[in-house]
């Protein structure tokens, strides 16, 4: 099942979203909960935000981590000196493991990027153990990122194409309030709790901010790879216009909320 997720460049990626998720990683494992010894499994690992953040949260026995994208999978291995942890190529849809064979599975800023999110929840309980957690966390795109939606509400106002991209960007698979709870309960997991994780995304200037960007990373970037010539130049010039918002170039910062969820394998 392919990633709606688009990625050229492993570097690309950290100065995107990477960077960001580390900050959001050790929030999230706070909340699901980890013990030492245990075998976890994260799914969608990326560059290893989550994957190397598990090794500083616990003395675990091992770490499996796997992502459809062949350019995270080789970015994450070179980064990896921990024998406990192996990274693969594989579908969150059809997970290459037995069945109960972790206790935990996590899925770190990856189901809104699924387009059958229902069934990777599916797999992440399939493969965990009686009394063990399955969790999850994905941004709120709709109200709560403040710095992504300065510029995809700018380009919804230039034209068409910038208003479909809103449309999509705000409502993906498992960001709505309730909707991943639901989907937890609906796979069979028990004790499901939902709640708000908050980071804020400091950027040193306007490059910062929209570099990965223009060179086309993650989803709005693969949509500024559609736009021609004058298309780039109008909107590199419109988003500059509302990231400044009529003062210097310089320091921004925007808080940034995700959802997360959290059920036991009854």
């Amino acid at each position: 099942m392919a990633s709606s997720f688009n990625v050229h460049d492993a570097a690309g990626y950290e100065r995107l979203m990477g960077r960001w998720s580390q900050k959001l990683a050790p929030l999230f494992i706070e909340f699901a909960g980890l013990a030492n010894g245990e075998k976890i499994l994260d799914v969608g690992c990326g560059t290893g935000s989550l994957t190397f953040a598990l090794t500083k949260a616990a003395d675990l026995g091992e770490i499996s981590a796997i992502d459809y994208s062949s350019v995270f999978v080789e970015a994450a291995n070179r980064r990896n000196t921990d024998p406990r942890i192996k990274i693969r190529q594989a579908d969150a849809c059809a997970l290459p493991f037995k069945d109960a064979m972790f206790d935990r599975a996590f899925a770190l800023l990856v189901l809104h990027f699924v387009p059958e999110a229902g069934k990777a929840v599916a797999e992440m309980r399939r493969v965990v153990r009686p009394g063990g957690a399955v969790a999850a966390v994905v941004w709120d795109h709709l109200g709560g990122m403040a710095g992504m939606r300065m510029m995809i509400d700018t380009v919804a106002a230039l034209g068409e194409s910038g208003r479909q991209l809103r449309s999509r960007y705000c409502f993906q698979p498992m960001m709505q309030p309730g909707e991943m709870k639901r989907t937890f309960i609906h796979q069979g997991l028990a004790d499901v709790t939902e709640t708000d994780l908050m980071i804020r995304m400091d950027y040193q200037n306007f490059d910062d901010y929209w570099a990965p960007i223009a060179a086309g990373e993650g989803p709005l970037g693969k949509y500024m790879t559609t736009l021609d010539a004058a298309e780039r130049r109008r909107t590199d010039a419109a988003v500059r216009d509302a990231y400044e918002a009529g003062q210097p170039d310089g320091p921004r910062s925007f808080a940034n909320v995700a959802r997360a969820c959290r059920g036991i394998v009854p």
